[in-house]
């Protein structure tokens, strides 16, 4: 076997100084029952071969081609049709599922052939690539592999061991890792009884815990490819050489399955591609990305800050509260013209709340609660079931309808400390959340109006989207016919280096009306017509919105937004009394403005600090300028205006403002 021969030789070779030799006998024991079982399986499978039969196979532009029962693959068929095709194409798909090409098909279907642009494809490769990672980490450290799943951009392969991991050995397990690529070992596919893999990883707590806890077959599938075998659904690419580039690229601490009560485990993350030109992308993209970075650019510009004494809890500092009161103000603004009522509701709930909303017996651990008195109680992770209570506490009639709260309430959710990442994930947060409480004739009506809200308010971020239709999920509440009535748009938008990003939702509910009772009195009379209720938010999180908007804008924050609007900078001492009048004439407007009186810097350094800070504008004032009442107008990017008066430039400057202008300083 190719994979034997870097276990001796190769250990003289620095890249595999830590390699283990001989491997832990887990793998020896685990091939040798693993082989028995595949030459059964095999042999099966020559017998059905044998008895194969003519089937047509489907083709996605219509053509029909003939194939052979138990015996023709996805590959072969790709061969037939063009080489680059069957080279290029990764995976593919049998009337509707996922099938690996080496695996023969069993009766007329449908087939597609996927390439790595395919999102499903992408998922399949960075999954065979977390395979080739969990060889090598089993070579590499020996202990017990847990999960390795695809993520949205690459892979992860959780490992128990006794000691952690130094992202300094990445080098040691990449080169493993180039090594398996290089020995292009195929993936196979084999279904076991649950009893014989329960005896196969006995070695391991984790697998035999997922084998009697998830698996309820009698069977399941194993993949393997070299020495590793693993519990796993599939499918994968052909073989290991299918991964041209991998980088194995940062390692972390979690808990079995994210139980903080459970064991922890190190979590190595890599990312593969067909190509070494796109990994090359992948890590400017990177380095472009740490560069617009929302924690670094919220530390250099003073905008916001994490203490350990408050853990997932933003303290927001001025310029950072600025940008926060700036998004609430700009949805309120918008409320006030869409017939949206802006209530204040409670922070904490007797937990009998949220036993009716459904919310305790699925959401609980996610809840900060605490005993008060006889009762427990319970931070609100959500304001929807505190609405509900507003739209109950009195007769309802059919004039009221739609009925539109919208609440900036402060939500608590106790995320593992492990999960929190800036302002991306936290505990402490804010809402633009609105309930629209509407009668089933006017959900068009109104699920347009939120498409519109969500519309205008991306616009003026410069924010493209996509809209994603969500079904019910798999562990849904009440009626399932209902259920076939509800739906849920979740709303990705776009930012400037192509990342996408969830913020707003929009929901259709036809559960908490019932849970909690609501009525209104019809239009003929029946006082037992039921609401529906619309969840809306539009930004979202404010907290994240801000961490998207900073990496968006990479810090160069557009005026209407911007925590540095104006610095106005006298040319030398004497003119610091007439530029400190004109900072006060902006601060009393509404501008975030300073003044730099700093007597050691040069009227050159002074304009260079205020462009590297990103302030908007910057106002030059010397003699001429205070003999005038005028500034000397320069931008950021050094964009040169000339001189104009102190009325003038403020009168433009809240125009701009108001526009919510993303380009203020060009237009100016």
């Amino acid at each position: 076997r190719p994979w034997l021969k870097h276990g001796g030789k190769n250990r003289k070779n620095a890249r595999f100084r830590r390699f283990l030799h001989p491997w832990p006998s887990y793998i020896s024991q685990r091939l040798e029952l693993y082989e028995r079982l595949k030459k059964e399986s095999d042999t099966l499978l020559s017998k059905r071969a044998a008895h194969s039969l003519p089937i047509r196979v489907q083709l996605p532009d219509g053509q029909d081609v003939e194939a052979q029962s138990w015996i023709s693959t996805p590959y072969q068929l790709a061969c037939g049709i063009s080489q680059g095709l069957a080279d290029s194409c990764v995976i593919a798909r049998v009337d509707g599922n996922l099938w690996d090409l080496d695996r023969p098909l069993e009766e007329d279907c449908s087939l597609e052939l996927l390439r790595f642009d395919h999102e499903d494809a992408r998922a399949v490769y960075w999954h065979s690539s977390a395979h080739v990672l969990g060889e090598a980490m089993e070579r590499f450290y020996g202990g017990c592999l847990c999960y390795g799943p695809p993520i949205e951009n690459g892979f992860y392969y959780d490992m128990f061991l006794d000691g952690g991991v130094s992202s300094g050995e990445f080098g040691d397990l990449e080169a493993i890792c180039k090594n398996i690529m290089k020995d292009k070992q195929p993936f196979e596919r084999l279904e076991i009884s649950k009893q014989t893999l329960l005896e196969m990883f006995k070695y391991n707590k984790f697998k035999c815990r997922i084998l009697n806890e998830k698996v309820s077959t009698p069977t399941t599938t194993v993949y393997r490819c070299g020495p590793l075998i693993d519990l796993c659904r599939g499918p994968h690419v052909r073989h290991t050489g299918k991964i041209k580039a991998l980088k194995v690229y940062k390692n972390s601490s979690t808990y079995w399955e994210g139980r903080a009560d459970m064991e922890t485990l190190q979590r190595i993350y890599g990312i593969s591609f067909p190509d070494s030109k796109m990994l090359k992308e992948w890590e400017r993209f990177q380095e472009e990305a740490k560069n617009r970075d929302h924690r670094k650019i919220g530390k250099d510009q003073e905008l916001f800050f994490f203490h350990d004494l408050s853990p997932g809890s933003c303290f927001f500092l001025p310029r950072g509260a600025y940008i926060y009161n700036t998004l609430t103000e700009f949805i309120r603004e918008e409320y006030w013209r869409r017939g949206f009522q802006e209530v204040a509701s409670p922070n904490i709930y007797n937990s009998k709340l949220w036993e009716t909303s459904g919310h305790w017996q699925h959401y609980s651990e996610n809840m900060f609660s605490f005993p008060v008195e006889q009762d427990v109680f319970a931070l609100k992770p959500m304001n929807c079931p505190g609405h509900c209570l507003m739209f109950s506490h009195r007769p309802r009639s059919w004039r009221e309808l739609p009925l539109r709260l919208a609440d900036f309430g402060v939500l608590h959710r106790n995320e593992l400390s492990g999960t929190l990442t800036g302002l991306t994930r936290v505990r402490r947060f804010q809402q633009d959340d609105a309930h629209i409480f509407c009668t089933v004739e006017q959900i068009e009506s109104e699920m347009k109006g939120c498409l519109d809200f969500l519309r205008c308010v991306y616009d003026v971020f410069g924010f493209s989207f996509q809209l994603h239709l969500s079904t019910r999920p798999e562990k849904f509440l009440g009626d399932i016919t209902l259920w076939n009535e509800a739906e849920e748009i979740d709303i990705k938008i776009k930012d400037a280096i192509g990342r996408y990003h969830q913020c707003a939702t929009i929901q259709l509910d036809f559960q908490l009306p019932i849970r909690f009772s609501l009525t209104y009195v019809g239009k003929d009379g029946d006082d037992r017509a039921r609401p529906v209720i619309i969840h809306r938010a539009i930004l979202g999180s404010v907290e994240r919105m801000i961490a998207i908007l900073t990496e968006n804008y990479a810090g160069k924050w557009p005026l209407w937004l911007s925590p540095h609007q104006v610095m106005v900078v006298p040319v030398n001492p004497s003119l610091e009394e007439y530029a400190s009048k004109v900072c006060k004439q902006f601060v009393e407007a509404g501008f975030m403005a300073d003044v730099d009186l700093d007597a050691s810097c040069l009227l050159n350094k002074k304009i260079r600090n205020a462009q590297l800070a990103q302030y908007n504008f910057i106002l030059v004032v010397g003699e001429k300028e205070k003999m005038t009442n005028s500034v000397n107008v320069r931008t950021r990017d050094n964009g040169i205006h000339g001189e104009l008066t102190v009325p003038e430039v403020l009168a433009r400057l809240m125009l701009l403002r108001q526009s919510r202008c993303r380009n203020a300083e060009e237009v100016f």
